[in-house]
């Protein structure tokens, strides 16, 4: 004849394995548990980000492009000396002057319209060209100066690199040359209406633009 403290003790362990039983099958079987498996394809890489995606791409950038779940579409070339370069099957391209955000979304648009559904495309620079610009007229150190790597460079910012106005230099006669389609075109600016409307954005510098600060007239 069982006692009762010996009837106790196996009721009590009856319970408590009922209990690790149900708590098991409700972790195994709880969705959220399983919502991150280690079957779950992998999500595509986001587009380009931060600074990089407002970078204005030129002749000699070296480029990476990949289109998600598309392998055969992985592409590195060089931005040739015309602007252009060829893509699989787009063809020719011209990406020079556009930033690598714009080109992101237009190679994203064209594989959309006849080839691609909702294709996911991720543009890097692998390599930037050397680039240069040059400030003349009167500022306190004129020449020839480097972009900062990875860096975009706009109108005040160049003419601060150069050292700043002279004391001749008039903010009000500034012009930037450069060349677009294989002709010289001129651009007027007034710098220091410029630097003081805090809701547009300066002019940007391009690769071999040619700024000249005039001078004041007394």
């Amino acid at each position: 004849m069982v006692s009762r403290s010996g009837f106790v003790r196996f009721f009590s362990s009856v319970c408590l394995a009922s209990v690790c039983v149900s708590g098991f099958c409700a972790d195994t079987n709880d969705p959220a548990s399983s919502a991150s498996g280690a079957n779950d394809p992998a999500q595509p890489a986001a587009a380009q980000t931060g600074s990089d995606s407002d970078r204005v791409l030129s002749a000699n950038d070296v480029i990476k492009m990949t289109v998600y779940q598309e392998d055969d579409l992985e592409t590195k070339t060089i931005i040739d000396k015309n602007g252009m370069v060829m893509l699989p099957l787009l063809g020719q391209m011209k990406l020079a002057g556009l930033t690598v955000g714009q080109a992101t979304t237009r190679i994203q648009e064209l594989y959309n319209k006849d080839y691609l559904v909702n294709p996911r495309v991720n543009l890097i620079v692998d390599q930037f060209a050397d680039r240069h610009f040059a400030v003349l007229g009167q500022v306190q150190k004129p020449g020839s100066f480097d972009f900062p790597q990875n860096e975009p460079v706009n109108l005040l910012e160049a003419i601060a690199i150069a050292g700043g106005y002279t004391r001749l230099g008039a903010p009000s006669k500034v012009s930037v040359r450069r060349i677009e389609n294989g002709s010289p075109k001129i651009y007027n600016f007034d710098a220091d209406k410029m630097a003081k409307d805090k809701e547009k954005k300066p002019f940007e510098i391009l690769p071999d633009d040619i700024i000249n600060v005039g001078e004041r007239t007394f």
